[in-house]
């Protein structure tokens, strides 16, 4: 563990690239400001963003400044309370999901903000809906897993308001958000077609899957009553729009939005899940949930944070169920 005075353990990206070039590398601890808290990391999970933003696929939209710290979702302990912050103390178990600076426009209007979490100290902003105390009955890993992906799950069964008996389709199903999702689905009593591999079946029926299908569109179902779609490009849906039934619903948590042009129906009704405000539920119903056994989280991994880097080129190059977890300490 770095001294929490000096220097700390991190994977950075030194340069734009892919995360083959992620290194660990001992870079200065930071310190919180005001309304900032120093959080000593005990894990975190990996998502998109960590392996996209520094690949340079954003261009002049999305400039990072390097050495960059990759990792959104975490879970840890309060080392430090900056000024002015409100209901965090030193020893209090957090975990949530904050986002790098270069992403504040699209963070909300409290953006949840920090320093990286694949590092040994991250330091995240106090005042947002994106962190929450950790209960005891939520592990570390469970928590930094379920942050983005619970906080999504929950958002899409609120925006779907789906009912006992209707079908639904989730594309992309052994992913962190799907692996949260189908449980929350099955529990509401839908009837539940899950897109897989052939060796993923046996655990997406576990989670709540009645029906299990390849990835080719030539399989997908018909008269499907809700399509969420957890992977694909959001303008590369035609085919997923196709399988609903007229007045169906169609969500999806990737960007660009789903428009009728691209979907090429006017029939359905077209959702981003997109909340970084919480108006939907922030970390602190994901916790609840949690422990009330709502969500649960799926992790396929786990590495330590010297292999950070190679969580990151797993998660872009091979097939993975659920989350990836890197445990710090």
């Amino acid at each position: 563990m770095g001294d929490k005075q000096g220097l700390m353990r991190a994977v950075t990206a030194t340069g734009y690239g892919p995360p083959e070039e992620f290194v660990v590398a001992e870079v200065p601890v930071p310190r919180p400001g005001a309304g900032q808290l120093q959080v000593r990391i005990a894990a975190a999970a990996v998502n998109p963003a960590d392996v996209r933003l520094p690949s340079g696929e954003f261009g002049d939209a999305v400039r990072l400044t390097f050495p960059h710290i990759p990792g959104n979702d975490f879970a840890g302990t309060v080392t430090e309370v900056g000024e002015g912050v409100e209901g965090y103390a030193v020893g209090d178990e957090v975990f949530g999901l904050a986002v790098p600076p270069v992403l504040r426009a699209m963070a909300g209007k409290r953006p949840s903000l920090s320093t990286g979490a694949f590092a040994e100290y991250a330091v995240i902003e106090a005042d947002t809906p994106m962190i929450a105390h950790r209960p005891k009955e939520l592990s570390v890993q469970d928590a930094a897993a379920l942050a983005t992906a619970g906080l999504t799950a929950r958002a899409i069964m609120a925006m779907a308001q789906v009912v006992a008996g209707e079908r639904v389709l989730v594309v992309g199903a052994t992913g962190g958000v799907g692996t949260v999702l189908l449980p929350l689905l099955a529990a509401a009593g839908a009837h539940v077609i899950a897109t897989v591999k052939p060796v993923d079946a046996d655990v997406v029926r576990e989670l709540g899957a009645q029906e299990v299908i390849g990835y080719e569109e030539s399989g997908y179902p018909v008269d499907v009553d809700v399509a969420v779609n957890a992977v694909l490009p959001g303008d590369q849906l035609a085919a997923v729009a196709a399988t609903l039934r007229p007045g169906g619903r169609l969500l999806g948590i990737t960007f660009p939005a789903p428009t009728v042009e691209t979907v090429g129906r006017d029939d359905v009704a077209l959702h981003l899940v997109f909340d970084m405000d919480a108006e939907l539920g922030g970390m602190r119903e994901v916790a609840e949930a949690a422990v009330r056994g709502e969500l649960r989280a799926t992790i396929g991994r786990r590495y330590r944070l010297e292999e950070a880097g190679r969580a990151c080129v797993d998660f872009a190059r091979e097939h993975t169920t659920g989350k990836l977890v890197v445990e710090v300490g």
